[in-house]
């Protein structure tokens, strides 16, 4: 398994990325940069680019709805050429709150969409005149939906790469059936590896099914925090990840739309899930925190003893994982680079 880290995008961005460098000296491979409603990713990511010499460098992710998708091909390409060759594009669908609330766009079709997206990069990068007759997109646009003077056309410049990989992020098993017939890679969240099989199994060998063998295998890329140590105050490190996975679980949605409640339920979690659902979006998130199952926060993450780690990293080699997105929990730079280089060897 690789070791991937993400960026943090909410503050200290530029003095992180000035440690990158400590970091991929350590095992570093992959760095993933979010896009939610704070600043770009892409601006981020060509920083890092200019940066960095080895690592790769991923959106985390990049939303379908919010460039067309020769926009985000154009991105990717330019990304691509900046770094080297060493861009992957990560797409997702977000949700309806950022889509509809943040960018005012209406959130449908995310599946329609999402294939659609994929063909048409790909012939971008191909530097194939891009046409396209699809259900969501069509280019050029045809004259009775435009002036008329729409032609199509060519990327100007030679990508570095007529296949820059993509990864996407999903969880639904439409979704994931899909990510694993058409993309490099599948980004998961909040994964449990014992009972992936359980939620995800029949979605990824269905799309396993129709997979293109030129993709290659399927890269498995999951997020963990990280912290490596015995006593409680490792073991208290979970608390940290509550108010996101409440957020997640209890307010990123409305009740009856929200696809982590469902995936909380979906692992077993349903009276929990409802509790969390009705605490959060009553206001009262401290007391939804709290009852986010200490369980769910084992399982999906990297902390405790090493040995706990060690059966952690087993069960989700077992499960297929082959990239680790991790959070390292230090206090300092030296002891996040620290626990980098342990995760790396221990994932060896």
């Amino acid at each position: 398994m690789r070791i991937g880290m993400t960026i943090n995008y909410a503050g200290g961005f530029k003095e992180t990325v000035e440690e990158l460098g400590d970091y991929e000296k350590a095992g570093l491979e992959i760095v993933f940069v979010a896009e939610a409603y704070s600043f770009d990713a892409v601006s981020q990511m060509g920083f890092i680019a200019a940066k960095t010499e080895r690592l790769q460098i991923a959106s985390g992710i990049l939303p379908i709805y919010t460039r067309t998708p020769t926009l985000l091909a154009m991105t990717a390409a330019g990304l691509d050429y900046v770094s080297n060759g060493r861009f992957v594009l990560g797409l997702g669908a977000s949700g309806p709150q950022v889509i509809e609330g943040f960018h005012g766009i209406p959130y449908t079709a995310p599946l329609g969409r999402t294939r659609e997206v994929v063909e048409i990069c790909r012939k971008v990068w191909r530097r194939e005149r891009v046409v396209h007759d699809g259900r969501y997109y069509t280019l050029p646009l045809p004259p009775e939906r435009g002036t008329g003077l729409g032609k199509a056309l060519k990327l100007i410049n030679h990508p570095v790469r007529e296949r820059i990989p993509i990864f996407i992020a999903a969880i639904g098993p439409k979704n994931v059936e899909l990510s694993a017939e058409i993309a490099e890679g599948w980004v998961p969240i909040f994964f449990i590896p014992e009972k992936a099989a359980d939620v995800w199994g029949a979605s990824l060998a269905a799309g396993k099914a129709k997979r293109d063998p030129e993709l290659g295998e399927l890269d498995i890329v999951v997020q963990a925090m990280l912290a490596i140590g015995d006593g409680d105050e490792v073991a208290g490190l979970l608390d940290f990840a509550r108010p996101m996975l409440a957020l997640y679980i209890g307010g990123m949605g409305a009740k009856g739309k929200n696809f982590y409640n469902d995936l909380a339920r979906s692992y077993g979690y349903e009276k929990e899930a409802e509790q969390i659902q009705e605490l959060y979006l009553s206001g009262k998130k401290d007391e939804a925190a709290a009852l986010v199952p200490r369980e769910l926060l084992e399982k999906i993450s990297l902390v405790g003893s090493e040995g706990q780690v060690r059966e952690r990293l087993a069960a989700m080699r077992e499960a297929g994982v082959t990239t680790l997105n991790v959070t390292p929990m230090g206090a300092t730079h030296e002891d996040r680079v620290r626990l980098i280089e342990r995760i790396r060897d221990l994932a060896s």
